[in-house]
């Protein structure tokens, strides 16, 4: 029990606020706590973004918690401008009613919606549609402008003469009203929103003179801090196909690796901390720990037969369309170095040249995608790739 509480409250975990002392305390009450959180429908489409709140969600949900998603289909209207550069695009009702109408069947593959302690969706349309004026200059009284300056987007646009609409100062008010009307214990999401969140933390301390707790989890991005997402043309969305995933996870740059094993997969952290030090000495091929990667993700999102199946179409259609129809066979001994066989049939002009490509990681055999690591190694009956365009079919 400690293991699995230590794993719901450090792993994919950027904050707990006020602080992990506090939720510690509440989840050792035997409490059935109750956590949100808020997806805005401003694409038809969920992606691994969401996919990682919503994972930690369902980590509490088999604690046995209550989750329930929120579908910010009133809050889309206004747009969150986090990280925004300038003002969204408003969006219509019906374009909120497209967008959302999938999300509970994308959302289920990693949570339940069914059983005892099934989730509930709700929709803040419900409460904020019906606010009137005086409603909306009563909850405003609560947050000062100050606070809105807090926000670092909000402060670049000033610096760079780029205009803040007021309905952007009011999101995080709207946003902060919904725990208040759900009465929630608690909170999570992407440590983007951490602003957003604290409003509804110190809007329930005010109105409810309750403490809510927030959660906020780390963001799916490399080494570099570049994140996974449209403008690079590989977001993996919960909707993709099997295949599809596959492909945009081995895309991806290895700087993406680790962290994505960390806040998307089930693999033991114990485990993953050795594949960093197998990628800091080269042990490894960045490659083998993307098919790695790639497997665990599609067998949480769809199941581990549709995984295996989008491995063995990936390498048929991608590993092996550099391989040439015709290729060259030769004829080895059981005892025959495979240095000798590539040196006599002139694959490789030198016993130097073969061991810069050992070093390099430059021959494999194709069907089994193993790297070639040792000088001394034998002919084994295989097609052998030996750097990026040379092939060779070696036979008993």
């Amino acid at each position: 029990m400690e293991n699995k509480q230590e794993e719901l409250l450090k792993r994919g975990i950027s904050a707990i606020y006020p602080s992990v002392e506090f939720l510690e305390s509440k989840l050792k009450s035997g409490k059935k706590l109750t956590l949100y959180l808020g997806i805005d429908p401003t694409g038809p489409t969920l992606h691994l973004g969401h996919f990682i709140p919503i994972k930690k969600m369902a980590e509490f949900q088999k604690a046995g918690h209550q989750i329930i998603i929120l579908i910010g289909d009133f809050t889309a209207m206004i747009g969150d401008p986090t990280d925004k550069k300038s003002t969204r695009q408003p969006l219509n009702r019906k374009q909120i009613l497209n967008n959302l109408k999938d999300y509970k069947k994308q959302i289920s593959t990693t949570l339940s919606f069914k059983g005892k302690n099934k989730a509930k969706i709700k929709f803040n349309s419900k409460w904020l549609g019906k606010m009137k004026f005086e409603d909306v200059l009563s909850l405003a009284s609560n947050m000062t402008v100050q606070q809105m300056l807090e926000r670092d987007m909000f402060k670049k646009r000033m610096e760079d003469g780029r205009p803040v609409s007021i309905h952007e100062f009011l999101y995080p008010l709207m946003q902060a009203y919904d725990s208040v009307v759900m009465d929630v214990d608690g909170e999570i999401g992407g440590n983007d929103q951490t602003f957003n969140m604290l409003c509804g933390r110190d809007l329930m301390k005010t109105l409810k003179n309750k403490e809510k707790f927030v959660i906020t989890t780390k963001l799916l991005e490399d080494n570099q801090g570049q994140k996974m997402g449209k403008t690079e043309g590989n977001m993996v969305a919960l909707s993709d196909s099997p295949d599809e995933m596959f492909g945009k996870i081995m895309s991806w740059s290895d700087g993406l690796i680790i962290s994505s094993f960390e806040l998307c997969t089930n693999v033991p952290m114990s485990e993953i901390n050795q594949f960093t030090k197998l990628l800091e000495q080269g042990e490894i091929n960045p490659r083998d720990l993307k098919m790695r990667l790639a497997k665990e993700i599609i067998t949480i999102i769809h199941n581990e037969n549709k995984a295996k199946v989008a491995e063995q179409n990936f390498i048929k259609t991608f590993q092996k369309k550099e391989v040439p129809d015709q290729i060259k066979k030769v004829k080895a001994g059981v005892d025959d170095l495979l240095i000798d066989v590539l040196l006599s049939n002139k694959v490789v002009q030198s016993k130097t040249e073969f061991r810069r490509l050992i070093n390099e990681g430059a021959i494999s055999i194709i069907d089994k995608e193993e790297k070639i690591t040792q000088i001394d190694e034998l002919a084994r009956p295989a097609v052998y790739r030996i750097g990026k365009k040379r092939f060779i079919q070696i036979e008993n």
